[in-house]
């Protein structure tokens, strides 16, 4: 079945903690995840089509932060799908587990997927927003009982120093000779980011990486942006916006 794709940027996607730092689009489509755990988006920024891979990742120690907001939004997808009819696809895009681990509201998300999938008939899709959750709940076919496919894209990292160079290089090898412009974001969610730019070794790996990719882009480098507590950073262009 081919699905109705929405333009995520007439939604409130783009001031989510995924999209509100980054350069302003017209249009937006989530495209799944043709990459192990990355969010690939198809966008138009200032009249020209471009791609958007996202990843999501949290420090190793972390986990149990991880673990226990997947308890909480999977107790309330599973009550919703009691009270629903037909089988849908939720995919997770952001959440925001520092800000809601201790006001979450199961109940009230529980309510907003609901009434939602009354809105939806087969092969169509719409965003989901409950506080900081931002997801596509998708619509497969009609039932007289209810099912949600929940589906979430979080990487686990240990603490090492070419762990964000071996991410970003394995994500951009699948983009290399892009004939069209390349955005690559990585989003941490972890108490102590990734991310040094005091650590030489890390920055070493993050150098050859650039010097690499630029010699495999045919017109356009990609951008590589790195997202945590501290703001976020262009990689090829040293930018760096504050939160």
């Amino acid at each position: 079945m081919a699905f109705q794709s929405i333009n995520l940027v007439k939604t409130e996607l783009p001031t989510s903690n995924l999209f509100r730092h980054l350069p302003r689009f017209e249009e937006i489509y989530y495209q799944g995840n043709p990459i192990d755990r990355v969010q690939l988006f198809k966008a138009v920024r200032e009249g020209e089509e471009c791609k958007l891979l996202a990843v999501t990742i949290i420090r190793k120690d972390e986990d149990f932060l991880w673990d226990s907001t997947k308890d909480l939004l999977g107790r309330s997808i599973k009550d919703a799908a009691s009270l629903m009819r037909g089988i849908y696809a939720f995919d997770l895009l952001t959440f925001d587990v520092h800000k809601e681990i201790d006001s979450f509201n199961g109940n009230e998300l529980t309510q907003v997927l609901v009434n939602s999938s009354l809105k939806l008939k087969p092969g169509e899709q719409m965003l989901i927003k409950y506080s900081s959750v931002y997801g596509i709940l998708q619509k497969m076919v009609d039932e007289s009982w209810g099912k949600i496919v929940f589906k979430t894209a979080v990487e686990l990292f240990n603490d090492k120093p070419n762990f964000l160079f071996a991410l970003v290089s394995k994500i951009l090898k699948t983009v290399e000779f892009a004939h069209a412009p390349v955005m690559v974001l990585v989003n941490d969610l972890s108490t102590h980011p990734l991310y040094d730019p005091q650590n030489e070794e890390q920055k070493a790996f993050l150098d050859d990486l650039i010097a690499k990719q630029i010699k495999h882009s045919i017109e356009f480098p990609p951008e590589v942006f790195i997202q945590d507590q501290n703001g976020v950073k262009e990689l090829f262009s040293g930018i760096m916006i504050k939160p």
